[in-house]
Parts: structure tokens; C-alpha cells; sequence
């Protein structure tokens, strides 16, 4: 109905042009849902955006183009609100055919064109490999997941990319974690770094390894460590302590160094791709920032930026001339001592991006990495590519709460909660669900009690239960031998306050769809279910649904057999199920 009212609203727009009232056709014309029923079905803004240009006050205008409109049948009438906007109420009839095409179109219902195959490279979660996924990913992993669904849904065609940072010091600083470790197992004594990866699932590399090389890498843990500075704890530096391993480490253990890197990889990587599915997020693809190095990408890229100027040197090191683009300082890209920067990956890698051709580059990121965002549109653009065609989105953190008290949470130490236990104890439908219920860019808590209760209180269960119940009914619908047909039902039965209310959340959907996806906000989706099972709530408390009067039996069998489906669909897009029973 809205496609319609729309459709109507450019023609008469368009009509308006042909008769000189207006010059030009808007790029878009707002139709919003009202929030209250006594401002109509729909409003428009449209006379308050071009009484400029008609040269009139917005009322005058809106008086117009209601005039222009004339008569439609699926307008019940128009009424002029405030400064000039223009509130539609719709038939009655309009209003529930929405039903029919909500249970003719099935899950396809709510698909759209609007993206018209667009393509979109979608990276986020790109959580470093030095151990598994904790609470903190998740909320990306959803957030992520569940916009590529929507803008699926609206016709983009989006290809999901998970970044792995599998080059660099942290690497490093995995590989001695779990060197150290691995010397331990063999009886050595070894004083464990500050700044290693402490978890649990070193030692779990570790039995890997031994099971892959046995005692091939034993060596005595004096000649790992005699001369080394001391570590932070003992009143050293614990930064140039764990440097200092590594190169010893390097230099003791040759090309063997690299052995235990790529187990310690192996493993992690594995695990967290196995988690994501687990979890429902699946990629196109997983691009190795180590590529970057061994194709020579990262190198080459300095290379031009420094044939165009971009690139200067200053105390040995190489900077790049990130403040011609609005950054608040020039950025190193190459050190004094040769060695590439993160950042000089990121711009290696984003050239690449760009390269491949897609029409829209999107990042999801941790909002720490706010800092990064004019730096890497910065290196675009010194490539003579739109840096508006890469958007960026910032994922604040999840607190966790139990018992009414935050869990506290490290990652280096190991003290933390990962993704897999979190779905282990809450399920995957709450987590997905109560990830994407803020604005990513909001601080989140989450609620583990809330989560696993079987409350009104909680929103996937109250959603969920709202579906499993209407499916009860038609268990019921079955039982009795009633058969149930939505082509012959009288619509215009649905005269209860309450059909109304859920007729309208109906019409709703489509927008809701559209809205979420474009502005990257499933949050939105997420309490548009929530207050459609609200709704229905109410109705099944209120009104019975299989009656002696056959023709009010069929309509509002139709009226929540197309609010089952809307749930559905909802919830498929969030990425969580919707189950028959509970």
C-alpha cells in the first residue's frame, strides 16, 4: 500500500511540474508511518520541502497537492497537520489487503529491489587470531551479520569479508605464548611474560604441537632467557621484555619459529570459524593481511604513495601525509627500523578493496578504533578513490551482567568469556537477538538472566512465544477439521479495535524492512517484532479465533496466519528462529 501511495505521490508531483506550480522533482519523497492512529496511516513532508520552490507557505502547497491527488480508493481521506504535512488515512479495505499479500508472498514477503543489485563488501568482526571470539565479538558478529541480511533482503548484493590479522607483533606475541607453554610441558622452568596470551587455550596448542612434532623444539629455557631485560612485574620494561623474546626466540628456533606460528593459527583460526557458523555468521570470504606482505602489495603501495608525494621521511621513518585529508596528524607507515606498520596494511589492504570494484565498501569496527577512520579514508583518497564510497560503522562494547553485577574481563590474561560460552549458556537465539537491541554505536549490557528467563520480560521469548502460539492455533484449526482459506475470507470482518492495531503494524513491515537496512539499524526490526507480538498478545487474550460464525473464523485465521508469517520473516532476518512450540 505504501508503493502505491508513493507511486501516487511522484505522478502528482510530476503533474504539478507539467503545470509550472514546480520546478523540479525531489530526489526522494518521505511517506512515514505515523506513530499515532489519529494522524492517519501515512505522512508526508513533501509540501513543507518544495513551498520554495512553489514559491506558496507549505499549507497552501499541501492544500494543492491534495486537490492534485484526487480521488483514490484506497484513501479513506487526506488532512493537513501542523506546518504543512500531509496525513493519508486508508480504507478500511486497503488496510487488510495487506494480508493476502503477506500470506501469498510467504517468505518472500518484505523482499524489495531497492538496493537494485548493488554490490556491497561487508567486512566486520576481523577479531585478531590470538585466541577465540569473547563476548565483545559477538556483539560485532551479530551486528554485522544481521545488517548483510537486510540489505540482502532490499536487493543489494553483499559478499560478508572477515580481515585476519595474521601478521605483525601480536602474532609474535602469540607464537612465544605458546613457545614458552610448549617448554613447560617439556619440564623447563620458564618465568611467563606479562604480555603473553595466558588462556587456556595455549596449553591446548601446545598438546597439538607435541602431538605433531613431539620434543622437536625443546630447548633449555636458560638460553631463552639469559640476558634478557626484565619483565614489567620485576621492575622492568614489559614491553621490551617480550620484544627481546621474540627475537631470541626467532634466533634460537630458525624456520621452526614459523612451525609453531602456523599451528598456533591453525587452531585459533579453526576455532573462531567454526564458532562464527555455529553462531550463524557465515563469510564469502577470509583475507590474510599476511597475502598482503607475501604479494608485495604492502610494499608497493608505500612505493606509489611515495612516487605521488604522499610519503615523506622524518627520523629515519616513513610518513604519510594523512592531515592533506583532514586527519589531525601525519601517520607512520614504515619505522626507523624498517619494519611496516598496521596502518600501512590497512592501506594496502582498502586499495585492494576498492579494486575489486564493488559500488559500496563497508566496515564494521570496535569502537576504539575511532582514531582510524580519517587516516584509512585518507589513503583512499590519495589513490584517487571516492572515500565516500567506504562507511564505517562503530561497534561499542558489551558489558556483561550476572546477578545484577558486571563480569569482569581481560583478554590478554585469559579472564574472559568467550562467544561459545556465552551461546552455551544463554542460547544462540538470545544472544543474536539481544546483541542487535541498541544502536551500535550505544554501550550495551547484557543481561545474562534476562536472557534465559522465560518472561514477558524477555523480548525473544515474548516474540517467540507470540509465533509458537499462533502455530497452537492452527494445530487446533487442524484437529477440528477446519479448512482454513485465506482467498475466501471477509476481511472487512475485522472490525476489533485491536485488528486494527495489528492490520497496521502489518503495513508497517515493509517499511521497517527498508528502513533498518538503509540505515544500518536492525535495533529498529528487532522492537518493530517486539510490539507486533505485543499486539497479538493482546488479541488472543481478547478474542477468540475459531468461532460457529464461519466467515469471522476464516478472517482472523488470515489476520494472524499473515502475523506468523511477518514474525517469521522478521526473526529469520535477525538471525533467529522461530520455533513451532514452547
Amino acid at each position: 500500500m505504501k508503493d502505491q501511495l508513493q507511486n501516487l505521490l511522484i505522478k502528482c508531483i510530476g503533474d504539478l511540474i507539467d503545470q509550472g506550480v514546480i520546478s523540479e522533482m525531489p530526489s526522494k519523497i518521505r511517506l512515514d508511518h505515523t506513530k499515532d492512529r489519529s494522524h492517519g496511516d501515512y505522512a508526508t513532508n513533501v509540501a513543507l520541502m518544495l513551498a520554495k520552490q512553489a514559491n506558496v507557505n507549505p499549507k497552501e502547497l499541501a492544500q494543492t497537492i491534495i486537490k492534485q491527488l484526487g480521488v483514490a480508493e484506497f484513501i479513506e481521506k487526506t488532512e493537513i497537520a501542523g506546518p504543512g504535512f500531509i496525513n493519508f488515512f486508508l480504507s478500511s479495505e486497503s488496510s487488510s489487503s495487506v494480508i493476502n499479500e503477506i500470506i501469498d508472498s510467504g517468505k518472500g514477503y518484505g523482499v524489495s529491489n531497492i538496493g537494485a543489485g548493488q554490490s556491497v563488501l561487508l567486512e566486520y568482526v576481523s577479531a585478531n587470531p590470538t585466541g577465540p571470539l569473547h563476548v565483545g565479538h559477538g556483539r560485532g558478529a551479530a551486528y554485522g551479520a544481521t545488517v548483510s541480511n537486510l540489505l540482502r533482503t532490499v536487493g543489494f548484493k553483499v559478499d560478508n569479508e572477515y580481515y585476519v590479522n595474521d601478521a605483525g607483533r601480536q602474532m609474535d606475541i602469540l607464537t612465544v605464548s605458546i613457545f614458552l607453554r610448549y617448554l613447560e610441558l617439556s619440564g623447563e622452568k620458564v618465568r611467563f611474560p606479562d604480555n603473553g596470551y595466558q588462556g587456556s587455550y595455549i596449553k591446548d596448542i601446545v598438546g597439538r604441537i607435541s602431538e605433531r612434532y613431539g620434543d622437536t623444539f625443546q630447548i633449555e629455557s636458560t638460553l631463552v632467557f639469559d640476558g634478557i631485560c626484565k619483565d614489567g612485574i620485576d621492575g622492568g620494561d614489559k614491553e621490551s621484555h617480550i620484544d627481546e623474546l621474540i627475537a631470541r626466540s626467532k634466533n634460537l628456533l630458525g624456520a621452526d619459529f614459523k612451525s609453531i606460528f602456523e599451528v598456533g593459527i591453525e587452531s585459533i583460526l579453526n576455532g573462531i570459524k567454526e564458532d562464527l557458523a555455529d553462531f550463524g555468521v557465515v563469510f564469502e570470504k577470509w583475507f590474510s593481511e599476511q597475502s598482503l606482505i607475501d604479494s608485495g602489495l604492502a610494499e608497493s603501495s608505500i612505493d606509489k604513495l611515495q612516487k605521488s608525494k604522499h610519503v615523506y621521511t622524518k627520523d629515519g621513518a616513513l610518513w604519510f601525509r594523512t592531515t592533506e585529508y583532514g586527519d589531525e596528524k601525519d601517520r607512520v607507515v614504515v619505522r626507523d627500523n624498517g619494519i611496516h606498520t598496521y596502518f600501512a596494511s590497512d592501506i594496502a589492504y582498502h586499495l585492494e578493496k576498492f579494486e575489486r570494484g564493488y559500488d559500496k565498501v563497508i566496515n564494521v569496527w570496535g569502537a576504539d578504533h575511532h582514531g582510524y577512520i580519517a587516516r584509512v579514508k585518507a589513503s583512499i583518497a590519495a589513490f584517487n578513490h571516492d572515500p565516500e564510497k567506504l562507511e564505517i560503522i562503530l561497534v561499542q562494547f558489551a558489558n556483561l551482567y550476572r546477578g545484577g553485577k558486571k563480569v569482569q574481563m581481560s583478554t590478554r590474561s585469559g579472564s574472559f568469556v568467550t562467544l561459545e560460552d556465552l551461546r552455551n549458556e544463554v542460547g544462540n537465539d538470545a544472544a543474536r537477538f539481544f546483541y542487535i537491541l541498541r544502536k551500535s554505536e550505544q554501550h550495551m549490557d547484557f543481561d545474562l538472566d534476562l536472557a534465559k528467563s522465560k518472561t514477558n520480560e524477555n523480548p525473544v521469548f515474548y516474540i517467540q512465544y507470540a509465533y509458537a502460539r499462533i502455530s497452537s492455533v492452527f494445530r487446533q484449526v487442524q484437529d477440528k477439521g477446519i479448512n482454513f482459506n485465506h482467498k475466501g475470507a471477509d476481511l472487512s470482518l475485522l472490525l476489533e479495535e485491536s485488528e486494527k492495531t495489528i492490520l497496521r503494524e502489518l503495513n508497517r513491515y515493509r517499511g521497517v524492512i527498508e528502513t533498518s537496512a538503509l540505515q544500518y539499524e536492525p535495533h529498529q526490526l528487532a522492537y518493530y517484532l517486539r510490539d507486533l507480538a505485543a499486539h497479538f498478545h493482546s488479541y488472543y487474550n481478547a478474542c477468540p479465533f475459531i468461532l460457529e460464525d464461519q466467515n469471522l473464523t476464516q478472517a482472523r485465521l488470515s489476520l494472524i496466519y499473515a502475523t506468523k508469517q511477518v514474525l517469521e520473516n522478521g526473526l529469520h532476518i535477525l538471525g533467529v528462529s522461530a520455533p513451532d512450540s514452547m
